[in-house]
């Protein structure tokens, strides 16, 4: 098959455009430029393919009659490609509008604790420690084996430990 005269200057069109609309300042333009490079480029593909054929998965046709399959797989590979640069390239254009909106203040967020005192920071700070060391105290007994495996030992050891008081404070009373 020779390539149709047609698609190659669709082609070309599409590669020169998409070219000069990417070399403006706008995100908005560099993405509409993305993809008209991009869709050109999987002309280009087609284009560069050659003749028609059969698929190659058919049984009973002679080698000379299948079509090549890697085009299409590059066609395949081209579009996913592009697919995930343009996604990309929304994320971007979409955090370069929110930051506009923002002005002047930016990127910044506020300090939460900017209002608290250098107690009340400290007393925030050693609630949280003591709280990583009880995990840790309780890692550590689980691992030398002092502590509860599972929910019924916990309630096990819970029984045992509540007859165990109150058997001694029989004895107290006694």
């Amino acid at each position: 098959m020779s390539a149709s005269l047609t698609l190659v200057i669709v082609m070309a069109v599409m590669y020169a455009a998409g070219v000069y609309v990417m070399l403006e300042r706008s995100l908005t333009r560099v993405l509409i430029g993305f993809l008209l490079v991009g869709n050109a480029t999987n002309l280009l593909i087609f284009i560069m393919s050659g003749r028609p054929g059969s698929s190659p998965i058919v049984t009973g046709t002679s080698v000379e009659d299948m079509v090549d399959p890697i085009p299409q797989v590059l066609m395949l590979t081209a579009i996913v490609i592009n697919f995930g640069i343009t996604a990309l390239l929304l994320a971007l254009i979409y955090r370069s509008w929110w930051l506009a909106q923002l002005g002047d203040e930016g990127d910044t967020l506020t300090d939460e604790h900017a209002t608290e005192s250098a107690g009340e920071a400290d007393v925030t700070f050693l609630s949280s420690s003591d709280d990583d060391d009880a995990i840790a105290e309780s890692l550590d007994e689980f691992e030398r084996g002092d502590g509860a495996t599972s929910d019924e030992d916990t309630i096990k050891t819970d029984a045992a430990r509540r007859a165990g008081a109150s058997a001694a404070d029989r004895e107290d009373q006694q």
